[in-house]
């Protein structure tokens, strides 16, 4: 099947007991047993697994090619749970541009345990090259990278990285599973925030590992999961799953504004620089071009001035609105270095936009209204 037909019909059988065509929400945290003692309907305890949960794991998997899906309560617990599958000694190589959230998780709650980080330009293969050691077990790349739009060469990444056995897992959440496919491109284990895209709509948390092997790393995962509970509730795992069945055509649309967007803000007088890999300008242009099947809807943009500068184009906008974020309906716009961690390279002058589902005339204009 087609991804738009995966995300209407994966997960999203006719409910046998009444004939819905929309899944019930399980609210129940314990299922019954058998009077021999199994779990003839498959489930034990929602920590462990929910049917809601399970039609989510099984339409990401479907959207990634993987062959199993493990959903979190949000995209870093998915990551965190992730990396403490590790242990002290084992070293990790990561991007130096990478969601902050996730390095802080790396710097400050598992670099003093004993796994050691290693933040490279994961543009540069001779430096993925270098960086890699008898020791490293994973190879973390996120491409495109929050918030200044780099990409990484997941095939040659990927071989890098096998060559020392330790597994290349990718961050796809900007590209969503319409845009890109990290697995078939060589990657061993794909991580999603489903609060952004997936979701679509600004109201859900969640997070999720596809993987394209059950290997002893993914069993290792599956058991942390299990025990610490870090699960989305039946009613998160409901709402991603509505919000899915839209994802194909929202994600194209917001693509397209987005491409529209950065060619106004790229002949802007008062930008200084725009981050997107649809710009033929772009560096990553041409890696896009093979990897992906579009360029995305996250933009960034740096404003000529400094930080305030930058936060005053925020605060001229009328209709975007200024939220953390992205991926969903809404299109909103950050200065991100203000909420990063100190140390953060984020240039002070940036600006990152998520583009949304509004008509396209209206936020061009409210650029121009912040720009001017």
């Amino acid at each position: 099947m087609k991804k738009e037909t995966q995300v209407i019909h994966v997960g999203q059988s006719v409910d046998s007991a009444n004939g819905s065509i929309n899944p019930p929400i399980y609210l129940s945290s314990t299922f019954e047993r058998a009077l021999d003692g199994t779990y003839p309907h498959g489930h034990i305890y929602s920590r462990y697994s929910n049917p809601n949960r399970s039609a989510l794991e099984e339409c990401l998997c479907a959207l990634e090619g993987g062959v199993a899906c493990a959903a979190f309560s949000s995209g870093s617990a998915a990551m965190m749970t992730l990396l403490q599958t590790l242990v002290p000694g084992d070293h990790v190589v990561a991007p130096d541009i990478i969601y902050f959230g996730i390095s802080e998780l790396m710097k400050k709650i598992f670099a003093p345990l004993g796994i050691d980080f290693d933040f490279i330009d994961m543009r540069n293969l001779q430096v993925v090259k270098d960086a890699i050691r008898p020791s490293t077990q994973l190879v973390i790349a996120e491409t495109p990278s929050n918030p200044q739009i780099t990409l990484t060469d997941i095939k040659a990444v990927a071989d890098i990285a096998h060559q020392v056995g330790a597994l290349l897992i990718v961050d796809n959440t900007i590209a969503t599973p319409v845009l890109q496919n990290p697995i078939s491109l060589g990657a061993d284990m794909v991580v999603h925030a489903t609060t952004k895209y997936i979701g679509g709509h600004s109201d859900v948390l969640g997070g999720a590992v596809i993987t394209a092997e059950k290997n002893e790393r993914w069993e290792k995962l599956v058991y942390i999961q299990t025990m610490g509970g870090a699960v989305p509730s039946p009613f998160e795992c409901w709402l991603t799953m509505r919000g899915i069945q839209t994802m194909p055509f929202r994600v194209k649309q917001m693509s397209e504004h987005a491409a529209r967007i950065a060619e106004f803000l790229s002949a802007h007088k008062k930008v200084e620089r725009v981050l997107y890999p649809g710009l033929t300008s772009d560096p990553g242009h041409e890696l896009a071009t093979e990897q992906m099947n579009g360029f995305g809807a996250l933009l960034s943009f740096l404003v000529e001035g400094n930080a305030q500068d930058a936060i005053d184009v925020t605060n001229k906008l009328k209709l975007i609105t200024r939220a953390t974020s992205f991926g969903g309906t809404h299109t909103l716009i950050e200065h991100r270095a203000s909420v990063e961690a100190e140390g953060s390279i984020t240039p002070k002058n940036l600006l990152r936009l998520s583009v949304g589902l509004e008509h396209i005339d209206d936020l061009i204009q409210d650029l121009e209204l912040g720009l001017n």
